[in-house]
């Protein structure tokens, strides 16, 4: 049951990031206003490709299992700058606080899936273990 749970837990997370990426792509120019509404004002068009890459990356080699912790690794790159600059609810005034401090706590949540998988690695059903169990004997 261990080992359905890693597998259902890392497609779950995965599928997250890659909308997230299929979202940025589909609408670049409305993102890359956005990012500049929220400050990000230093090369936004690059730093969207350079995250659109690692959530591509991220989500893919989550979902395979295969360097799961360096796909982890680099969607929580992306996660927590995102989360901590779109949902800063200390800067929000009140009547929306309350709301942005879920969506924040949600997001938080998200990366503790992704330190999970850090600490504890793609378990039994992935691509990795696959191709160890493959390598023939020398």
């Amino acid at each position: 049951m261990k080992d359905i749970a890693d597998l259902l837990g890392r497609i779950c997370l995965s599928i997250i990031f890659i909308f997230e990426a299929i979202d940025s792509i589909l609408f670049y120019d409305k993102t890359v206003e956005t990012m500049q509404a929220y400050g990000v004002t230093f090369w936004p068009k690059i730093w969207l490709s350079i995250a659109i890459f690692g959530l591509v990356v991220g989500s893919v080699l989550m979902m395979i299992g295969y360097f799961a912790r360096v796909g982890a690794t680099l969607c929580l790159l992306y996660w927590l700058p995102f989360t901590l600059i779109v949902y800063s609810f200390w800067n929000d005034p009140p009547d929306t606080e309350q709301l942005t401090f879920l969506r924040f706590i949600t997001n938080m949540a998200v990366a503790g899936g992704l330190l999970l998988l850090l600490a504890h690695g793609s378990g039994k059903y992935s691509v990795k273990r696959l191709i160890h169990r493959l390598r023939l004997p020398k």
